[in-house]
């Protein structure tokens, strides 16, 4: 790289660690405007520090959420009001997964993490019929749409991060501090294999980073 452009890349860097923004909260108005009315039983796999389960517990009777790590979890039930009808279980996102059925899953970051049909597996037999199943989930950059898609979305970053830390340095959001991992499968790969378990799945490329995968359960 020219050093010019590294510098330049360097700077954005650090321009974007000083204004960080959650790019999975982000995303979590979609979920919530795809959700039932009143769903009875709602599952948030990999919950991480609850943001997405205490928005589920405003509609939904029940809601179960799962996590791998013991500490993020410690944060969760600290972070969610007692009278919440959040439940907060500490187990694997496949093997773990409570019974059901679900009249609606989110996976939001994780499904990266996880062997991916076995995942997608799980989650469509843990649906109930109707049910509703939503996962955000981050790809490995591949083609030459992808590379056109970060050239937008670098500088709308940048310009997030500005907007949303209102022009001030702000600290990584809590639930931006769990352990990551980069993606291991291309859109593409993602999109035929969804298809492939969850006839009828409605995926669509998302400029942060993400997709979106939208599937109900005949």
């Amino acid at each position: 790289m020219p050093p010019l452009a590294a510098r330049a890349l360097g700077a954005l860097h650090r321009f974007n660690a000083t204004h960080p923004w959650d790019h999975n909260a982000h995303h979590h108005r979609w979920i919530t405007r795809r959700l039932p009315r009143r769903p009875a039983s709602a599952l948030d796999v990999g919950c991480g520090s609850g943001d997405l389960a205490r928005l589920l517990a405003r509609r939904a009777t029940t809601v179960h959420a799962l996590d791998a790590d013991p500490a993020v979890l410690a944060l969760a039930r600290g972070l969610t009001p007692p009278a919440a009808p959040v439940t907060y279980a500490l187990g694997d996102a496949v093997t773990d997964l409570p019974p059901g059925p679900h009249d609606v899953i989110t996976c939001v970051a994780v499904l990266h993490h996880l062997p991916f049909a076995e995942a997608l597996t799980a989650f469509r037999e843990r649906l109930a019929p109707g049910g509703t199943l939503l996962v955000v989930g981050l790809y490995r950059r591949h083609t030459r749409r992808d590379a056109l898609t970060d050239a937008v979305a670098i500088p709308a970053n940048a310009a997030m991060g500005w907007l949303r830390n209102r022009g001030r340095r702000a600290p990584l959001p809590v639930a931006m501090t769990a352990p990551t991992r980069p993606a291991g499968m291309t859109l593409e790969e993602i999109t035929r294999e969804a298809r492939r378990l969850l006839p009828g799945a409605r995926l669509r490329r998302r400029l942060f980073w993400r997709y979106t995968l939208e599937w109900r359960r005949p």
